[in-house]
């Protein structure tokens, strides 16, 4: 039986959110960081989760998922600001029992 994920977010504001995130919806973490309006409205997932915009970047703070990117989130990444080693697009990081406890904290606005 599907269950929930534990993740924590640090806002943009320096805020640490508890969040749970349902794993049998489809979501990833963008629509997490959406559903939860951890971030203002229009500044995080303006394309849709298409991996065209950079807007939903964060920082992964644990090892709890690869920071391999697939080729789009590399392309949009290197096109970004604030990049890191650590970043990943929120909306390539697919909500599954194998992300629970992820780490993550939002860049800033692009």
């Amino acid at each position: 039986m599907p269950q929930d994920v534990t993740l924590k977010i640090i806002d943009r504001e320096g805020i640490l959110h508890e969040v749970q995130a349902p794993t049998d919806m489809n979501m990833n973490v963008m629509e997490v960081i959406r559903m939860y309006e951890l971030a203002a409205e229009g500044t995080i997932g303006v394309c849709g989760g298409m991996a065209m915009c950079a807007s939903c970047q964060c920082y992964v703070l644990n090892d709890v998922i690869s920071f391999e990117r697939n080729p789009d989130e590399e392309a949009m990444l290197w096109e970004a600001y604030h990049v890191k080693d650590n970043s990943r697009l929120g909306c390539q990081i697919p909500i599954s029992e194998a992300i629970e406890g992820l780490e993550i904290e939002i860049a800033p606005e692009q």
